[in-house]
This record gives C-alpha cells, structure tokens and sequence, in this order.
C-alpha cells in the first residue's frame, strides 16, 4: 500500500465538476479549472476516453507520469469514473488527490487534506462509495456558503460574480504553484504554505 509520506507517490489528480458549456464557469467546477491549469503547465492534452467516463490526460512531470482526469458523468456519479481508472491502472487511493469545491471554507481559501469523510460533497461521497476507500488525498477550494441549505444547490451551480472570479483563479494559481510538490510528496510542508494563504 503507498502511503503520502514517501516521495514520487502520487499518481492521479482528479478534478470534480459537471460536464457542459452550460457548468463550466460554475462555483461547482472549480476542480475542473485546476486540473485543467495542471495540463497547461505540463503541456498535457486531455482526451474522451468512454471506459473511465471522462477526459483523461497524461502530465510528465519531475517526479513521472502523472494521469489528470475529468468526470463527465455530472457530479454525484463521479465514482463510476474515477474507480475504473484507478482499477485499470493499479492505482492506490493514497495516489490519488481529488480537486473539489468547499462551501465549508471562504473564497480565497484552500486546504490540503489527507484522507476523512466526503464532507457531504456529493461527488467524493460517490468516490468513496465505488472505491470502498476515504484514503485520498484532497484539495479543498473554498467557495463559501450562500447562509442556508435551501440555497446550496443554486449557489454551487451559479457562476461566481467578477469579483469572486478573480480571487477564485488566485487560489487556482496558489494552487498551481504548489502542485509539484504535492506530487513529489512533500505533502506537510505544501499544507502549512496553502493553510496561511487566505485571500482578503
């Protein structure tokens, strides 16, 4: 079994959103703009690929392949694509490292996390559930809460005002830069950076 704090472990970033032109710029997709930030940086083009349910790229990076993956299966079946992958291709959950939205946490705010419950967020909740395994790695990214439950589902799939967007695609690229290190496995120092990066 890999485990986080030996170097060169992590194998798959999976970036959780919905799929669509009408979702893309929404609160919800905020792990698809991350993933898709990762493959820009190492020149990786994803690809329909039907038997993980998703677009699939292939980073080289410092520390090897690294494989990208988006879910196109819409967020709360997300499992059905990221288990067959990992199954394919041996991957073990603890090398993996899932990019999702956080209403928990404020715009500007990202936190790394090792492992735990889905938080309620559908789609690692489903992840969880087709895996049999809470052993991932996390990068939350905060979006904030609308004040109350009944509001959620519009919030997440709305798309964020001007203002909003900037600090989002700051964290974004906080994010980016941290990724190679989060890659080799340098996990505790990368939580410590991203932990006292808050945008105001």
């Amino acid at each position: 079994m890999a485990t986080l704090c030996s170097k060169g472990t992590l194998k798959c970033i999976v970036g959780l959103g919905n799929p669509g032109s009408r979702y893309a710029d929404t609160r919800h997709n905020v792990g698809f703009w991350l993933v898709d930030a990762i493959a820009n940086r190492y020149q990786a083009r994803f690809k329909a690929e039907a038997k993980y349910k998703g677009e699939l790229a292939v980073a080289n990076t410092p520390s090897g392949e690294v494989r990208l993956l988006k879910p196109q299966t819409f967020m709360n079946l997300s499992g059905s694509a990221v288990a067959p992958l990992l199954n394919f291709y041996k991957i073990e959950p603890a090398q993996t490292l899932i990019v999702y939205d956080e209403l928990d946490l404020p715009p500007g705010t990202v936190r790394l996390k090792k492992a735990g419950g889905h938080g309620g967020h559908n789609g690692l909740r489903d992840i969880v559930q087709q895996t049999g395994s809470k052993e991932f790695l996390r990068l939350r990214i905060g979006i904030g809460h609308p004040g109350h439950s009944d509001q959620v589902s519009s919030y997440v799939l709305g798309k964020p005002p001007s203002d909003e967007r900037r600090v989002l695609e700051d964290v974004i690229d906080i994010s980016l830069a941290e990724i190679d290190a989060i890659i080799d496995g340098d996990i505790e120092p990368v939580m410590k950076r991203l932990h006292t990066k808050i945008k105001e």
